[in-house]
């Protein structure tokens, strides 16, 4: 009973660890300004983006089990070396985005207690420091993400009530986006690479194999964590999106287009709905903070001796480099924008290792990986790259331009 007890917090773990990764201040501010941008044919972008997520999940994740590997080990057994290439790129991705994810903790507490945002950012380093000083660093780090990532939902869903969005519009545009389909190319490429992009898709397939969540005879569970892990993520860019597209339908409301979440939960529901986003705004970066670090680092354990035998010395290292970063060189805006990019082109790249990898008797035994699971996958590593391309050159075309 306890080892079930136990496995059930540790599969609500990886998936709110997964989700809450997800759910940064990045994704908070592309929801708010693609609403604003497009309106409700942001609800086709969410849609899309979303099934590509899941089956880009369930593929990464259900190999990682089988195989009892992580991703760049599962890399270096289909093509030695490129294992070494993804962790870099993902430990880059991940220490980049960690310095946006410090950075907005610091936004979020200067909302709700009027501090200076780079105390604030201190403040934030310093919690991710504590949780992983302890010495029961992970479980309490499950149940920080499952607390914050429930918060989130109920607050959320709060603005999103009180604003009165047109469902039923949002609902049409879903399936029929009223500026076509070629309209919705760069936001649904950014969605796909802020949901599964970079560390985020193998940051609870790695959770569970340090928990020992592995094997075949596991499947179903780590089944179950991924569909919550995308399912929670996937509530809360709806009721971000319907919170906010409602804003937009109604009356006076002033949004401010430097910050477009902020003004939006200000316009919404007063100084009270202004105090909501700054505690869903640092509770999404606390958690970012969390699952960044942890994932980056996951990546380099198995490669380097030094890493594996001081993890959570290396994690701290990680999350005080981010702090001092941003503390010291401000929010690197270029940054970030590469890097989100980088991660849409990430993304195909580790799908499609882990699609070979599950062909690949040496690597996933006698498993026999789904051919439906198999099929979807390529397409989505073939939809994603074609994305990512079209992307670079509209970039290039206007810069040339």
């Amino acid at each position: 009973m306890e080892k079930n007890k136990n496995n059930l917090s540790v599969l609500l773990g990886a998936a709110f660890l997964m989700a809450t990764s997800a759910i940064g201040p990045g994704f908070m501010t592309q929801t708010a300004t693609f609403t604003t941008k497009i309106g409700a044919d942001f609800a086709a972008v969410i849609l899309i983006s979303i099934i590509f997520s899941y089956i880009a999940q369930l593929n990464v994740w259900r190999v990682i089990a089988v195989s009892k590997m992580r991703g760049q080990d599962i890399a270096n057994n289909v093509l030695p070396g490129l294992g070494y290439v993804i962790a870099f790129l993902v430990a880059i991705g991940g220490l980049a985005f960690n310095i946006g994810n410090v950075g907005g903790a610091g936004l979020g507490l200067n909302v709700i207690f009027g501090i200076d945002v780079k105390i604030g950012a201190a403040i934030g380093g310093v919690i991710g420091i504590i949780l992983f000083s302890s010495k029961s660093a992970s479980s309490l780090m499950d149940k920080v993400t499952q607390i914050l990532g429930a918060l989130m939902i109920i607050l959320i869903a709060y603005v999103a009530i009180k604003t009165q969005p047109p469902v039923g519009e949002a609902l049409k545009s879903a399936v029929e986006p009223a500026g076509g389909f070629n309209s919705i190319l760069q936001p649904t490429l950014t969605l796909i690479g802020g949901t599964v992009g970079g560390y985020i898709i193998f940051s609870g397939g790695h959770r569970l194999i340090d928990a020992g969540i592995t094997g075949e005879e596991n499947l179903s569970q780590v089944t179950k964590s991924a569909s919550l892990g995308i399912g929670v993520a996937f509530i809360v860019r709806v009721l971000l999106f319907l919170a906010i597209l409602g804003v937009t339908k109604m009356q006076g409301a002033e949004i401010d287009p430097d910050n477009i979440a902020a003004s939006s939960f200000l316009a919404a529901s007063g100084v009270v709905g202004y105090k909501i986003f700054g505690f869903v705004f640092a509770a999404a970066a606390f958690t970012s903070v969390v699952g960044a670090a942890y994932t980056s680092v996951s990546f380099l354990k198995t490669l380097f001796k030094f890493v594996a035998d001081h993890e959570n010395m290396v994690t701290i290292a990680f999350i005080v480099l981010s702090t001092i970063m941003f503390i010291f060189i401000g929010q690197p805006q270029t940054l970030l924008v590469l890097v989100g990019t980088l991660n849409g082109f990430i993304l195909p790249i580790t799908l499609a290792v882990i699609l070979f990898a599950s062909k690949n008797k040496k690597i996933v035994g006698d498993y026999i990986h789904s051919n439906i699971l198999f099929i979807l996958g390529w397409i989505v590593v073939a939809v994603t790259a074609f994305m990512g391309i079209q992307t670079v050159i509209a970039n290039v075309g206007k810069l040339l331009g």
